[in-house]
C-alpha cells in the first residue's frame, strides 16, 4: 500500500503543529510526522553566538535534501532515523529517533512547498493562513516557554529574518496549495472535510 503524503505549510505560529495533533487525533496510529525544524543543518563548526545570528527562515537554513530522502524510504516502507534538533544550542542534538512507515505521512513546514522536489512527493498540500499579529504573540509563547528563548532575541529575529523571509518565501508558496485553511486546526470545518478526503483516499487504497 502506497502511504498518503500530506504537506501542511504555513507561517510561524499559524497553527500547523494544531492542525497535525488534529489529524492525529482521529487517525490514530495510520499516522506520522516528519517536521522540517528536525532538519535544521547542524553549524556544529561555528560558535554559539555565530549560531544564533544565522537566518534560520530561509531555505539554506534546512538539510532538506536528507529529509526528502528519508521520506522516500518511508514510502518505500523502511524504518528511518531522522534527526533532532536543540533549539537552545542551536545545532543538531547527538540523539536521533526511529520513524516507521505509516499509512498517512504528515510533512509539516513553514518552507515546505519552496522545495520542488519536496514538493513532488506530496499527495495532498494544505496552507495555513492566519493573520500575522497572531502569528507573531503565539511565535513568542512558543520560543520562550518551549524552547527557552529570551523575548529580546525572538522578536528581534521576528523583525530582522521571519516576517522579511515570511513575505519573500512563505506567503509565495500558498498559490502551491491545494487548500487553504485559515486558522488551521482550530478551523472545525476545515479540518472535518480535509479528514474526510483523507479517509476516501485510504479507502480508495485497500
Amino acid at each position: 500500500m502506497n502511504p498518503i503524503i500530506i504537506g501542511i505549510a504555513g507561517g510561524t505560529g499559524s497553527g500547523k503543529t494544531t492542525l497535525v495533533n488534529k489529524l492525529k487525533s482521529v487517525l490514530g496510529d495510520e499516522v506520522v510526522t516528519l517536521c522540517h525544524d528536525y532538519y535544521y543543518n547542524a553549524n556544529s563548526h561555528m560558535p554559539l553566538e555565530e549560531r544564533k545570528k544565522l537566518n534560520y527562515d530561509h531555505p539554506n537554513a534546512f538539510d532538506t535534501e536528507t529529509m526528502i530522502s528519508d521520506l522516500k524510504k518511508l514510502k518505500q516502507g523502511h524504518t528511518i532515523k531522522r534527526p533532532t534538533y536543540d533549539f537552545v544550542a542551536h545545532t543538531r542534538a547527538s540523539e536521533s529517533i526511529a520513524v516507521v512507515p505509516k499509512k498517512v505521512i504528515i510533512v509539516e513546514g513553514i518552507l515546505i512547498f519552496e522545495n520542488r522536489e519536496l514538493l513532488n512527493e506530496l499527495d495532498i498540500k494544505v496552507f495555513v493562513d492566519t493573520d500575522a499579529d497572531v502569528r507573531i504573540i503565539r511565535r513568542i509563547v512558543r520560543d520562550v516557554k518551549e524552547r527557552g528563548r529570551d523575548l529580546d532575541s525572538v522578536i528581534d529575529q521576528y523583525l530582522n529574518t521571519v516576517k522579511i523571509m515570511h513575505e519573500e518565501f512563505v506567503e509565495p508558496s500558498k498559490r502551491k496549495a491545494d487548500i487553504i485553511i485559515p486558522e488551521g486546526g482550530h478551523n472545525k470545518v476545515a479540518v472535518s472535510m480535509l479528514l474526510d478526503k483523507i479517509k476516501v483516499l485510504l479507502a480508495a487504497e485497500v
